[in-house]
């Protein structure tokens, strides 16, 4: 049995509305009391996303009362810079939703990297739960992927030497080379992981990801789990 399920979409809006309207049924469910722990990445599809999230939540913003945010990844550049992925968040999905600054945990890109790494490392394990290997849990993390099989910061032909840390500074194969992003250890340890894989020109990364044994980094996280839901709207 494959550890994935696919849902794929006629385009990149009904993908992103779908994914939105499906995250705020996870955020009805929750227990209001506990802190929901989310991580977004940036991209193309996340522009949708957003702006899809924020339209369908504008008039249910109690439901992202217990939602602290955090990221899949960052670019190491300031918060103000167009390559910034909070950047894109804050005016997309923060501003819009009146999020406080509380709940707002941005990657330091402005920071020397391991400093970052070592900022957001520490706001994450003040607020999450650990599993069995003192791994801090994510209850929900939101993936892209790229045409070369690249989710979060994560690229192709890296591996990290020895135990992985939660986030760590990478060197990027493509521009910004610059970024922080989550380890596959903590990505593995996350309650839910949702792949938005939208685009074309990823239809070999994305099929050669699904194959048992995949190597790619889509591929290695999904053989790291025991499953991971990919809402895609690209063709095979």
């Amino acid at each position: 049995m494959p550890k994935y399920k696919l849902k794929n979409f006629a385009d990149d809006r009904q993908l992103a509305e779908t994914a939105a309207s499906k995250w705020l049924d996870c955020l009805a469910a929750a227990e209001a009391a506990k802190p929901f722990l989310v991580a977004l990445s940036g991209g193309r599809i996340a522009r949708t996303f957003f702006s899809s999230a924020a339209n369908i939540g504008k008039s249910k913003r109690d439901l992202f009362n217990p939602v602290h945010f955090f990221w899949a990844d960052e670019r190491c550049v300031p918060p103000t810079d167009a390559e910034s992925n909070y950047r894109i968040a804050q005016e997309l999905l923060f501003a819009p939703l009146g999020i406080p600054e509380a709940q707002i945990h941005r990657i330091r890109g402005e920071d020397p990297p391991h400093v970052a790494a070592t900022k957001a490392t520490d706001e994450l394990v003040a607020l999450a739960a650990k599993n069995p290997a003192g791994t801090p849990v994510l209850d929900l993390i939101f993936l892209g992927m790229g045409e070369d099989g690249h989710v979060a910061s994560l690229f192709p032909g890296e591996s990290p030497p020895g135990p992985e840390p939660v986030y760590r500074p990478v060197t990027a194969s493509k521009p910004p080379p610059q970024r922080i992003t989550l380890s596959y250890t903590a990505i593995a340890a996350a309650k839910e992981v949702w792949v938005l894989a939208s685009g074309s020109g990823k239809e070999d990364a994305l099929r050669s990801s699904l194959k048992p044994g995949a190597t790619t980094p889509l591929g290695r996280v999904l053989e790291q789990r025991d499953r991971t839901l990919i809402l895609s709207d690209i063709r095979l």
